[in-house]
């Protein structure tokens, strides 16, 4: 067999050219996959991008319902305790008041008003003296 294939030297440079062709197309279709693959990953970057928005806007309405939702209770909690304060806060004030009158400890409402009444009784008071001496020098 070697001495066929010495014998014709163009096998040789046929079997060459042949071998530096696939190797040609070889190295092209490597270049071609290169290239497909690098458009292919721009196009799915872009494609991953649209994808990341849509699942943004989609949970950020789903959080921010949740938040509302959250914001709602939590106003919801308030008003019923700022409710429930107040009454127990007039509930302390009543049961204080009936237990300091009981004691014969009257509240600061009504030593201001018995003030002032005794304040216009000694007006009072002081006019008729007034007028009485008034009477008794005629």
């Amino acid at each position: 067999m070697s001495e066929q294939n010495d014998d014709k030297p163009e096998n040789d440079a046929q079997l060459a050219a042949k071998i530096k062709g696939s190797a040609r197309q070889i190295w092209l279709a490597g270049l071609g996959a290169y290239t497909k693959a690098e458009e292919d990953t721009g196009r799915f970057f872009d494609r991953l991008v649209q994808e990341g928005e849509q699942l943004e806007n989609r949970t950020r309405g789903v959080v921010e319902k949740q938040i509302k939702s959250v914001e709602d209770r939590v106003e919801g909690v308030r008003e019923r305790a700022t409710g429930t304060w107040d009454r127990l806060e007039h509930m302390f004030d009543e049961r204080v008041s009936g237990a300091l009158r009981r004691l014969g400890i009257h509240r600061r409402e009504e030593i201001d008003s018995l003030a002032r009444r005794v304040e216009v009784l000694e007006r009072e008071l002081a006019r008729l003296r007034d007028q009485a001496g008034d009477d008794e020098e005629e």
